[in-house]
Order: C-alpha cells, then structure tokens, then sequence
C-alpha cells in the first residue's frame, strides 16, 4: 500500500521532471465576441517559461480553429516563422471511430502563419476548448524559441478530440507578444490567462 509519504515524493519527482515550477499569474482576458486576443505585455526576460492557459474558449462559428502566432516588434506585426509538429487522438461519443493520427495539414514547415492548435472546435452550446501553451525561453538572443501546446476539443462532430502541437520560432530576437484567433468568425466566450514559472 502506498504511503503519503512515498506519493508526495512520486508527485515531487513527476513536477521535477516535468520542470513544473511555481506559477505567477500575470494577466487574465476574458473573450467576448473578440476577433484577436492579443498579450502585448508580460512576455520578457523575467522568466525562462510562460504558460497561457484557456478555460473553455467557445467559438461563434462551427468547425473552426484555434491559432496563436507570435510577434518581435510588440504586436505590431504576428508573424514569426516557425516549424513545427501536429498529432491528434479522437473518440466520437458513439464510441464507434477513434484514431491516433500525425496531421501533415496541420503543421507549419519554415512559415509565417498562424499555427492551429485546437482543430474543428464546436460552437454548439456546450462545445468549447481547453489546454495550454508553453513557450520557452522567449527572450533568447542566442537560440530559437520552442512551445508546446497541448489542447482538448469538443469538435464539431461531436468527437473529443485531443491536440499535441509542437515547434519553434525560428528567430533569435525576442518574441514579446503573443495573438491568438479562430481561423474565422469571433471568440464568444473564454478565459485566458499568463503565467510565468519560476
């Protein structure tokens, strides 16, 4: 029988592993009905990972994406190139298709775009999206700047749908800004919220 103690060292050495350290938040938006969700501020040297987490983004269209880009000059432009990585799980609710998939539409080689990180989002009303981005090291000035996202989606089809992104910027200035978007129509409703672990 595990102890408390034995569970609480398995619990240390996961978050050691992972490198979870303590979160500070740094900024919390609220969607409604926004086009862009843009965080021009918080985004420096203070600390080497920043976390955005997304509490049930709804979409005002159905079967959309949700995307993210990143900026070097303070937002006035999102459009870093990067490359990157896309694999996915699906289950639809009559448990009769699942898979386990790479998405070569989904990825980004040497581009400029946004990069879809919750795929064919749902805008019933109960469908919405929720998961995390990570970047690291954003201001860098010797190497490029890695992220990992990982969503998951109550998709238009009804299938819960789970989203692994992964990548760089592939640039060695400061990204100090981060947008994100739905491939069309607006954000109704969500949280976003920045923190920075130290």
């Amino acid at each position: 029988m595990a102890t408390y103690a034995s569970i609480k060292y398995d619990m240390d050495l996961a978050s050691s592993a992972t490198g979870a350290g303590a979160l500070t938040l740094l900024a919390t938006t609220t969607a409604s009905s926004d086009s862009t969700i843009s965080f021009t501020s918080n985004i420096d040297s203070t600390y080497k990972e920043y976390v955005f987490k997304f509490y049930d983004i709804h979409p005002a269209s159905d079967d959309v994406h949700f995307s993210f880009n990143g900026s070097i000059d303070s937002g006035s432009n999102y459009n870093v190139t990067k490359t990157t990585t896309n694999f996915r799980a699906n289950h639809d609710e009559s448990d009769s298709a699942t898979d386990l998939s790479y998405r070569t539409g989904g990825d980004i080689a040497q581009g400029t775009g946004f990069q879809n990180i919750a795929a064919e989002v749902g805008n019933d009303n109960d469908q919405s999206l929720a998961g995390t981005l990570t970047i690291y090291e954003p201001s860098s000035s010797v190497f490029v700047k890695h992220f990992i996202s990982r969503c998951n989606i109550y998709n238009a089809s009804n299938y819960n749908r789970d989203d692994y992104v992964a990548g760089y910027f592939n640039t060695t200035s400061a990204v100090d800004a981060v947008q994100f978007k739905m491939s069309s129509g607006n954000m109704d409703s969500g949280v976003i919220k920045l923190y920075g672990v130290s």
